[in-house]
């Protein structure tokens, strides 16, 4: 689904600065077109309905909010106090980076959007990664599997464009995010409000709002940790889904709980990685959730142990084990970019197709 966007002002260089820019990075999502005369503007608006209009000041007398579901004044600081501006429309500085103004389009259109659901999918590979235990291990593995499907064949290293579009969908209670990504930006707690309130279209909102780094999307943690508590497993479906959407792999990074939660993402990935090490107590929840749980006998043949910190397992409750070398630093990228290097091969021998 294409969002039809005018962009409606009266200056013709930053029509085409921003109508170029646009329709070269955006024109899978974004259709442009551009107006830069009143009458112009009213006669569009008469023969066509838009679902964004960027229009300067001068353009919002002969708005027509019938033809446009969602008008934005772009605005600043020299020409806004020239012209009577209506309370309730929406603003955005026309001065500031274009890819910051396409990502609030974005989240601001999806809030109104009456397309819950769009037919654009990318149909993304699902890989849970989960443990009982905690400490073992899992967000790095998770973290370095999603990394090695960025850099296989070194075309992360050698800075060119990914092999795949990678999303990492931490669903953990408190986030590991920040410890990995450097770049800051909202936080997922708005999906989860647009979950609940089941308006709009999720799928875009996570577009608008989600982050890229390291050549991985993610959305940032939530404001508070009882915001992941609140969600049901039907939430949970529709967050996996909208994010499988827009990526080519899709890596879900589960909390140490088997709840109809974690059952859930189980049910919808194409695999399940659980993660171990030496540890006693590792073990014994490991093989606590093999016995006494109906779970793994449901997801036994897309299962995947991986032992981590160069542990060896005599006594292994799956065929395909994945062994992961200790490494020994304070440094959470250069951990997961190393163990990444290590995921690749060996998954690689497990999934002939990764």
């Amino acid at each position: 689904m294409k969002i039809k966007m005018l962009i409606a002002t009266i200056d013709n260089a930053y029509a085409t600065l921003l109508s170029d820019n646009i329709s070269e990075r955006h024109a899978n999502i974004l259709e442009i077109s551009v107006c830069s005369t009143l009458d112009g503007f009213s006669d569009m608006l008469k023969k066509q309905k838009f679902d964004v209009a960027l229009i300067d000041a001068v353009f919002t007398k002969g708005i027509d909010k019938t033809a446009v579901q969602l008008p934005v004044l772009l605005w600043s600081e020299n020409d806004a106090a020239d012209f009577e501006i209506p309370a309730d429309m929406e603003k955005m500085n026309k001065h500031q980076r274009i890819s910051t103004m396409v990502a609030t389009i974005l989240e601001k259109y999806a809030k109104v959007s009456k397309n819950r659901i769009d037919s654009d999918i990318k149909d993304a590979a699902i890989t849970a990664f989960w443990s009982p235990a905690g400490g073992v291990g899992k967000t790095s593995s998770a973290l370095a599997y999603a990394l090695s499907n960025v850099s296989a064949d070194g075309i992360y290293q050698n800075s060119l464009s990914p092999r795949k579009d990678v999303f990492y969908l931490n669903l953990e209670n408190f986030s590991s995010v920040p410890g990995f990504f450097d770049k800051a930006g909202k936080s997922i707690s708005s999906v989860f409000e647009m979950l609940d309130t089941r308006e709009g279209n999720i799928k875009m909102l996570i577009q608008g709002i989600c982050c890229r780094d390291k050549g991985i999307m993610y959305l940032c943690g939530p404001e508070n940790y009882v915001d992941m508590n609140i969600l049901t497993s039907e939430n949970i479906t529709e967050l996996v889904t909208s994010c499988a959407k827009l990526a080519d792999e899709l890596v879900i990074d589960l909390p140490c709980v088997c709840d109809t939660r974690t059952e859930k993402v189980f049910d919808l990935a194409g695999k399940v990685f659980i993660v171990t090490d030496q540890s006693a107590s590792a073990g014994v929840k490991l093989m606590q959730f093999v016995t006494q749980n109906d779970v793994f006998d449901m997801i036994m043949e897309k299962t995947v142990l991986i032992v981590n910190k160069g542990a060896a397992i005599a006594n292994h409750p799956v065929d395909n084990i994945i062994s992961m070398p200790f490494i020994q630093s304070n440094d959470m990228v250069s951990v997961i970019t190393k163990l990444s290097d290590n995921f690749y091969g060996a998954a690689t021998e497990i999934y002939p197709n990764i």
